[in-house]
């Protein structure tokens, strides 16, 4: 059983929300972009054992406090978006189920 990659995840939401992986990686604003990225570091701390400074830097060299604060506004989102909801949910279970695999 091996946890997925950030790599990996980063490639599942590129698809899912048709963004580009260089620009969730970038220091690119719009809504568009970050929640994307954020749902990106929400996963990764999630499916992953990787710390907040491992995986700010494996999202564009980010700091731990803005992994931090990214993971918290998920969390928010989880509630009051159900298009990002179902992409979190989506997204966890299917790296659950590779995991398991």
């Amino acid at each position: 059983m091996t946890p997925p990659t950030v790599g990996a995840i980063l490639a599942a939401v590129a698809i899912r929300f048709d963004v580009p992986i260089c620009d969730l990686v970038s220091a690119r604003q719009g809504r568009g972009v970050v929640r994307p990225r954020q749902l990106v570091m929400w996963l990764a701390r999630h499916c992953t054992a990787l710390s907040l400074p491992q995986i700010g830097k494996a999202v564009g060299g980010r700091d731990h406090t803005t992994v931090l604060h990214s993971i918290q506004r998920v969390e928010g989102y989880l509630r009051s978006d159900p298009v990002l909801a179902r992409a979190a949910v989506d997204l966890r279970t299917e790296f659950a189920w590779r995991a398991a695999a």
